[in-house]
């Protein structure tokens, strides 16, 4: 794919996403997967243009299950703006979104720039803090239906985040379970084992791809650990929270209303 088609792929995104239009899937083998982040950071390259803030990574199929669903073997990962960044506790104007969903998740900050791989034993000595969050997801595509390149040329479908207060309790990240609930009720039930088997997995595994994107991920960035449930859908005018631990060991909450 030429660069030429790389801009026009990357505008159509863009623009879906900033106007919450959505837009046809691609044909097959329009692009194939590494084209397909070459296209994701375009897009992503055209908010900078406009002002946004790089924040952070996120990352996606950190279960088993969903990468066996897909077909695929390793992760995928997208990248976080300033602009993404919800107000925890405060409402979310569904209007910015086509196919509005949301999923716990552990979000972890960092104190160090990762430039190159680590190791599980180095993880915690690069973080700063870990913290409940919520990811919101949103398909740009019509009815949001998608191949594994179109999601990632998509930005993984990564839309907004919500995050929770920040602690240092990491001890807290162990088979913790995982509560996403709407208007008090529960909606999904997990554990934080689904994240790789342990969230701090993650930051093993987002080191080997910034090595592999030849990418630094300076301190202070966001790293989104991945999905603990599947994702549910949200609608106007609910209280959506998301409760991971109990008791001593509680890693906290995270909430925000939407829109009536």
């Amino acid at each position: 794919m030429n660069q030429q088609k790389i801009a026009q792929v990357a505008q159509t995104l863009d623009d879906a996403a900033r106007h919450a239009a959505e837009v046809d899937q691609f044909e097959a083998g329009h692009f194939n997967l590494e084209e397909a982040y070459v296209i994701q950071r375009a897009s992503i390259a055209r908010r900078i243009e406009r002002g946004e803030r790089m924040v952070g990574i996120k990352l996606g199929f950190t279960s088993r299950a969903k990468m066996i669903q897909m077909g695929v073997d390793s992760l995928i990962w997208g990248l976080l703006t300033d602009a993404m960044l919800e107000e925890e506790g405060a409402v979310v104007d569904l209007k910015r979104y086509i196919h509005a969903r949301v999923e716990p998740e552990v979000c972890f900050i960092t104190k160090k720039d990762i430039n190159g791989p680590l190791t599980a034993l180095e993880a915690v000595d690069y973080l700063e803090a870990v913290a409940p969050a919520m990811e919101l997801i949103d398909s740009r595509y019509r009815n949001f239906k998608f191949t594994l390149e179109d999601v990632v040329a998509d930005n993984c479908s990564s839309a907004g985040l919500v995050v929770g207060p920040w602690s240092r309790n990491f001890d807290a990240l162990t088979n913790a379970g995982v509560r996403l609930q709407i208007n008090g009720r529960n909606a999904q039930v997990g554990s934080t084992a689904a994240i790789l088997g342990q969230p701090l997995r993650s930051i093993v595994q987002a080191s080997r791809l910034l090595r592999g994107a030849e990418m630094t991920l300076p301190a202070g960035s966001l790293i989104m650990a991945g999905a603990a449930t599947a994702a549910e859908a949200l609608a106007p005018g609910v209280t959506v929270e998301c409760h991971i631990g109990s008791g001593a060991s509680s890693l906290g909450s995270v909430m925000f209303h939407t829109t009536a």
